[in-house]
């Protein structure tokens, strides 16, 4: 019982993803295929101090 509400909420949910139309953001999809950011240089000063970081990350897989 009650799950009529439930199932036309998801119903309504899914059309809106099968037939919107979203915007794409070009440049930003550039970037990542190139491997160029600008906001990679940050994120490496951001794991640099990591006090949980044991240095073994590229030799784990």
């Amino acid at each position: 019982m009650g799950r009529g509400r439930a199932k036309a909420k998801q119903t309504k949910v899914a059309r809106e993803l099968k037939y919107s139309v979203p915007t794409t953001d070009f440049d930003a999809l550039q970037r990542e295929l190139s491997g160029t950011s600008s906001d990679s240089h940050e994120d490496e000063e951001r794991y640099e101090n990591d006090p949980y970081d044991d240095g073994y990350d590229d030799y784990r897989r």
